[in-house]
């Protein structure tokens, strides 16, 4: 793979994870706080006399705003064969992997209703709206969108099946408020699915108060539906949490049993703290989290290995950001007198 061309240093400059540079943190920055400018943009658009008074200059906004996210999303499909895991692919095979992928999706959806515009005639308000999921892109620079949307992927059934139950008892308590009340309120419970508003706003415990049961056995119902709405927002909570709490966790020990398999055999090679930095990429960790995992693996080993403050990577908030001198890893940090230990060669393979 050819490191100096210009499609290399493009992928590095886009990549600002895996190749972290002052330009590439400059552009990311950049694109994040245009992002944040076109949702605000779409806000104040839908109001009538920000629309009026401001529509040429919303217009030539949202054609730069294109230009920019076309461009970006062109040259990461140019660049993306780069990518080291794509090294033993054809081009083409890589291309056409990257335009799938759900960053790529999220890309070309935040540029779609602008040229769906051009060529087919399309409500502006609709138009409007479908602006709104350039926000999406937002996960490509976030680590913490990114893991909200694995747990909910991998939560999919528990959520399906929490999302049943609610169904389930919206149905019930539509059907039971209807048998109490359509007699005597039945403009607002004149059907069970006229019903199904207040079940709605009672179940999730907002309670708007523009349908109230007013008989006896229509408010002991509406208390006890009240009561069960209580448990059924807590139930898809409580599975995000623990979903979410278990996925940081699981990443964590990933990352932990690399950094195990990088020291096997004592010694830490370049290329292995590379991947470790990829792996910590990967699972979005911060550089900050893995250096903690990283001392506490290093402070677990056996005697010969250095603990406390003489493990971690002395020279930055990641290993693979240490200088490799004289084969070794340096410390910048002195053993105390009890202390035997030195911390694991580097070698520079």
């Amino acid at each position: 793979m050819h490191r100096h061309t210009i499609r290399h240093q493009t992928y590095r400059l886009l990549d600002e994870e895996l190749f972290s540079s002052r330009e590439s943190r400059w552009l990311h920055s950049a694109i994040v706080v245009l992002i944040a400018l076109n949702v605000v943009a779409v806000i104040l658009e839908s109001v009538d006399s920000f629309s009026v008074r401001y529509g040429a200059l919303f217009s030539r906004f949202e054609d730069v705003s294109v230009a920019i996210f076309t461009a970006e999303y062109l040259c990461r499909f140019w660049s993306c064969v780069e990518n080291p895991r794509n090294s033993r692919e054809r081009p083409l095979a890589a291309r056409l992997r990257y335009i799938v992928s759900p960053g790529a999706l999220i890309d070309l959806l935040a540029i779609l209703p602008y040229f769906l515009s051009i060529l087919v005639a399309l409500d502006l308000r609709f138009l409007r709206v479908l602006r709104l999921l350039r926000v999406f892109k937002l996960t490509r620079y976030f680590s913490a969108l990114e893991v909200v949307l694995s747990v909910l992927k991998e939560e999919a059934r528990a959520f399906g099946a929490a999302l049943f139950v609610l169904m389930v008892i919206l149905v019930l308590a539509s059907s039971g408020i209807y048998i109490f009340e359509h007699e005597a309120q039945p403009d607002a419970f004149g059907s069970i699915p006229a019903a199904m508003w207040w079940a709605v706003a009672t179940l999730t415990t907002v309670g708007y108060g523009d349908v109230t049961p007013i008989t006896a056995g229509g408010r002991v119902f509406g208390a006890t539906v009240t009561i069960v709405g209580i448990g059924m927002v807590a139930l898809p909570a409580g599975i995000l949490a623990s979903a979410f709490s278990d996925q940081l966790h699981r990443r964590k020990e990933t990352y932990a049993a690399a950094i195990d398999q990088a020291l096997g055999d004592e010694t830490i090679t370049r290329p292995e703290a590379d991947f470790l930095e990829e792996v910590r990429v990967r699972l979005g960790l911060s550089p900050e989290e893995a250096l903690r995992i990283y001392e506490r693996r290093m402070n677990r080993k056996s005697a010969g290995y250095p603990i406390d403050e003489n493990t971690p990577p002395p020279c930055g908030n990641s290993i693979a950001s240490c200088p490799y001198r004289s084969g070794t890893l340096q410390s910048n940090t002195k053993p105390s007198g009890n202390q035997t230990g030195s911390t694991p060669p580097v070698q520079n393979n």
